[in-house]
């Protein structure tokens, strides 16, 4: 077995899954961040767009530990291929709900439907019911540089697949 300091092809599996797992949970984390801290309800769409990452963090994390543990590189590259296809499901889900949000296409029609604990801040469900509106798909709940969060999350789903692609199929 080849120590991972001189394998240079092994250090970079290791470098590109630990990246991935990283900047995951960072998106993913914004994400919750922006939900739980600044108060931004979630639709139906954005739930969704969140699944890629719940799944691909652990998923990035055990290919940062086959390549530590000097398992076959095929198994880091597999998950890694693995990774890279859940972000390219990311970055269609990601399009389509910016879609919606631009009116290019019709959002699912029970898109303000969305399930989840309601914070009735200490007063009855039916005290506060006509005051939960879950937010539309169709309206972004906030623009930062003139896109959404949809629309970040097409250039962080499509960076994020890159970068997996090209570490499963870099040769070496």
């Amino acid at each position: 077995m080849t120590s991972l300091a001189s394998d240079p092809s092994r250090r970079s599996l290791t470098a590109t899954a630990l990246f991935l797992a990283v900047a995951m949970a960072v998106v993913v984390g914004t994400a919750l961040g922006f939900q739980h801290i600044g108060g931004y309800m979630p639709c139906k769409l954005c739930l969704e767009q969140r699944t890629p990452y719940y799944v691909g963090v652990p998923l990035m994390a055990l290919a940062t530990l086959a390549s530590v543990m000097q398992w076959p590189a095929w198994t880091t590259r597999a998950l890694l291929v693995a990774g890279g296809l859940l972000m390219t499901y990311g970055l269609y889900l990601a399009v389509f709900h910016a879609g919606v949000e631009w009116a290019w296409w019709q959002g699912p029609t029970d898109c303000a439907a969305v399930a989840g604990p309601v914070d009735t801040g200490g007063k009855g469900l039916l005290d506060v019911l006509n005051d939960v509106v879950p937010p539309s798909c169709n309206k972004a709940a906030l623009r930062v540089l003139g896109l959404s969060f949809a629309g970040w999350n097409v250039i962080a789903s499509a960076i994020l697949a890159v970068v997996a692609f090209r570490g499963a199929f870099r040769k070496g």
